[in-house]
């Protein structure tokens, strides 16, 4: 199975984390105890979140594991080492007038502003991951049929429907806008800068800052939070969660899950502002 580049950046991380630790304490990796990991953990615990705690040990525990399928050591030090409990954090979640505003930002009458609104169009309209937006190629899309295909996490293939203002403003796009910005190079990536370039994952974080500002949003907003508001709307109208699981690309269900709570959040909020017996 073949692993996000994203995931094989953050384990090296966790990993040049791990041996930076090792260095200081003059210890190589055969000969690491229990009570080594153990340090480890409590030390990188004061300044990382439970889930970056997590992944390290992740991390770490596959590269011991590593050691003993090539017989460099018996057993691995982190067989005993406990994983801390990662709360289920409740995602930012945009309203449907939010977002309606922030759709409205960018001026249409320039090239650039139709790339951004065909990117937010299909950002809401699908919920993919930003680094599944930035690598759209021109053949993934479907508009006669109205759908996007997209690899996701482990290559997994999927393909989600995009409705017809996505439809629409990708048309547009297309149609007019891209096509002063390949500059000639004959890209296969959708989305193109100003230089004829793919989009990076960086450059459409700024982009949609931007026209948070503009709209006068005041969550904090990212790619994810639009991901977050797609599932939270499908689920708000009766879609079923698994429908939204397949859509999302979630291998587990439970990931899914988390939807389900930001539902019955908001539900709680209007049931105490609106009920005179709150």
């Amino acid at each position: 199975m073949r692993i996000a580049d994203n995931t094989v950046q953050a384990y090296s991380r966790d990993l040049i984390r791990f041996f930076q630790f090792l260095e200081k304490k003059k210890l190589t990796p055969l000969e690491v105890s229990k009570d080594q990991i153990t340090e480890y953990t409590t030390i990188i615990g004061r300044r990382l979140s439970s889930r970056s705690v997590a992944r390290n040990i992740s991390a770490v525990r596959s590269f011991f594991r590593f050691l003993v399928t090539e017989g460099r050591i018996k057993s691995s030090p982190t067989r005993l080492v406990e994983t801390p409990r990662v709360s289920m954090r409740l995602p930012g979640v945009l309203s449907q007038a939010d977002v309606e505003h922030l759709l409205s930002q960018p001026d249409v009458s320039r090239p650039i502003g139709q790339r951004d609104m065909a990117m937010l169009e299909i950002l809401y309209a699908t919920g993919l991951r930003v680094s599944e937006l930035v690598n759209l190629k021109t053949q993934d899309l479907n508009l006669e049929a109205g759908y996007v295909r997209t690899l996701g996490k482990g290559s997994k293939e999927r393909v989600i429907p995009m409705g017809e203002k996505a439809v629409a403003a990708v048309k547009e796009y297309l149609s007019g806008a891209r096509l002063r910005l390949t500059k000639a190079t004959n890209s296969p990536y959708l989305f193109l800068t100003f230089r004829g370039r793919p989009m990076t994952r960086q450059g459409f974080w700024k982009i949609i800052k931007k026209y948070g500002r503009q709209a006068l949003i005041k969550k904090k907003l990212t790619p994810h939070s639009i991901r977050h508001s797609f599932a939270s709307h499908l689920l708000d109208a009766g879609a079923d969660l698994r429908s939204v699981q397949v859509m999302l690309g979630h291998a587990d269900i439970s990931t899914t899950q988390i939807y389900t709570h930001v539902t019955r959040e908001r539900l709680k909020d209007v049931h105490q502002k609106c009920h005179p017996r709150p």
